[in-house]
């Protein structure tokens, strides 16, 4: 029976340790080409100021997924008619017979799941030793990148820098609530920078928050932010420094600044972008290769994430029984 999962079931449901499983499948499959993935279709609604993103994917192998994340974006929602800007659900099928298997709010699971992918990177680009954090950004998407790395890596200091610098500091203090390290909001970027094992950029900037000479040998930086042509976390000097890892190369040379503004301006080559995290995850590709090695793996979201994803809450909802039945 197809179910209807709220967030608060999904968050009952769903833990970060899964959604980095869920999504590390997902690039392996991605890689071998177990996946469809067609390009995100942006209807316009000029009449209401809004916009609907469909972002459909298949993800056959052991996973056998098909499904659709559906987004709505009306900027005036919050003061006009006391609405969230941004809603949106999940909708999953059954890969084998097309049939409705269940319909779940996406909030909390596009969170997990681009958090996620943060923690597969740094399973396989971040030095095991890794102990310091580096987080620039404090908005929604800051804590689950953060809980994503401290489950694969033992994080003893973490370093909050935002644009407002209140920000920082109230998320700071949030992750002392649950992270038994040390926690400080600064806005000493060079310090912050050149201290950091792992350097992770979770903003809407459009222009490079550091300069990529502060990174120090055996950094990884993790790039989940930008994820439009003309926007960009990283310089050249970070890239030109790094061994370059993303998650699906079609999408991030048609989307992501952080490579396309360096590439148009002859400062980076395509060519040298050392693979795809799923050739890493199948084992075609090395990851981290030594422990001096700088390693960037930039991301701009995948709609195989969020079904690879759906299918491990489903799965769950069905074992544990929870959710409301869409047949009465």
């Amino acid at each position: 029976m197809p179910l209807w999962l709220t967030r608060s079931d999904v968050e009952f449901l769903l833990d970060m340790p899964a959604a980095i499983e869920a999504v590390s499948d997902a690039f392996r499959l991605i890689y071998q080409g177990e996946a469809e993935l067609p390009v995100r279709a942006n209807i316009p609604v000029a009449r209401h100021d809004g916009s609907l993103m469909s972002m459909p994917a298949y993800l056959g192998g052991e996973m056998d997924a098909l499904g659709a994340k559906l987004i709505s974006f009306y900027g005036t929602n919050p003061t006009v008619r006391g609405l969230p800007a941004i809603q949106g659900n999940v909708v999953l099928f059954d890969g084998r017979d097309g049939a409705l298997l269940a319909l779940m709010d996406a909030g909390f699971l596009t969170a997990m799941r681009t958090g996620a992918s943060g923690g597969v990177a740094a399973r396989h680009l971040a030095r095991e030793d890794a102990r310091t954090l580096t987080i620039f950004g404090s908005g929604v998407q800051a804590p689950y990148q953060v809980e994503a790395v401290l489950c694969e890596r033992a994080i003893e200091r973490v370093f909050v820098l935002s644009r407002t610098p209140a920000h920082a500091v109230a998320l700071a203090d949030n992750l002392r609530g649950t992270f038994d390290g040390s926690v400080e909001a600064t806005n000493d970027v060079e310090m912050a920078v050149g201290a950091a094992d792992v350097v992770v950029t979770a903003t809407s900037a459009h222009d490079p928050l550091f300069d990529g000479s502060l990174l120090r040998p055996g950094v990884h930086v993790t790039g989940i932010g930008s994820h439009l042509p003309y926007a960009s976390e990283v310089d050249a000097t970070a890239l030109r420094r790094s061994t370059v890892v993303v998650d699906q190369m079609s999408a991030c040379l048609e989307e992501a600044g952080d490579l396309i503004k360096p590439i148009n301006a002859g400062l980076y080559e395509a060519s040298l972008i050392h693979a795809e995290i799923g050739a890493i995850i199948a084992g075609d590709q090395p990851g981290r290769r030594s422990g001096d090695e700088i390693t960037f793996f930039k991301s701009v979201g995948l709609a195989a994430q969020d079904v690879a994803v759906a299918r491990v809450v489903y799965q769950r909802a069905v074992e544990q029984g929870v959710g409301t039945s869409l047949e009465g």
